[in-house]
């Protein structure tokens, strides 16, 4: 079995050491490199199948490398590293695409569980069940496609996104906590951040609802998560 790939992508040397010991130990293929252009200079000889990303880096930083890779189309994960406690700038980066981050220092241990969760997650795509079609109102979700329609028309959503939404329509109308959404779509079996379940579910709001502001989709249940729903059918004024 070939290793997976993992770009490590941190201008401090200690850092990206750590980094590089503890993920081949584990087993992975890894490439370090030291500032924002460099990922670009890389990215298609390596092809990795995830990115480690500093926030704060030369040349170009990283909000910005996340977003100019979305903007391509590459949907890579990336686990963004921040030395930032402002939580605006790590809500920012799951804004551009971002996986997930960690706030540094962290445990190379939990890194490893981190990155081996998203892997999972990917390898595990496309679902073994085939054909499966979920028809919430206007909303219709092919597991196995990957395809989300609403109203008919093609909504394009992003790996993790679907995810979220393909969970939420398993669990129709039952109230899941952000950490059961983070055990069942991050694979997380520790606690994490539930801010990431949040800004994934403003996203999939954005997309899906009519007015994000007044959801008839994914209804949040207040001090607990979330539910998926079958909005309410309203009559239409002759």
């Amino acid at each position: 079995m070939l290793k997976k790939k993992i770009l490590v992508v941190d201008d401090e040397p200690s850092i990206s050491t750590l980094i590089d010991f503890n993920l081949k130990l584990a087993g992975f293929d890894v490439l370090c490199v030291y500032d924002g252009e460099a990922v670009f200079e890389v990215i298609q000889q390596f092809r990795p199948d995830l990115i480690v990303l500093d926030l704060m880096l030369p040349k170009t930083d990283g909000l910005e490398v996340c977003r100019k890779l979305r903007d391509d189309n590459n949907l890579v994960p990336i686990i963004m590293l921040t030395a930032i406690q402002d939580i605006s700038n790590k809500i920012t980066g799951l804004n551009y695409g971002a996986d997930d981050y960690m706030t540094k220092p962290f445990s190379p241990q939990e890194l490893i569980s981190r990155i081996q969760a998203i892997l999972r997650r990917v390898q595990a795509l496309p679902s073994t069940k085939e054909g499966t079609l979920y028809e919430i109102g206007r909303l219709m979700v092919h597991e196995e496609q990957r395809e989300v329609f609403l109203d008919g028309n093609p909504i394009e959503l992003t790996p993790k996104e679907f995810e979220l939404l393909l969970f939420l329509c398993r669990h129709r109308g039952k109230v899941l906590s952000r950490q059961q959404l983070l055990h069942g779509v991050w694979d997380y079996h520790f606690l994490g951040d539930t801010r990431i379940v949040d800004v994934h579910v403003s996203h999939l709001r954005d997309k899906i609802e009519k007015n994000a502001r007044s959801p008839q989709y994914i209804m949040t249940i207040r001090n607990v998560g979330y539910k998926l729903i079958e909005p309410a059918v309203k009559e239409e004024l002759a």
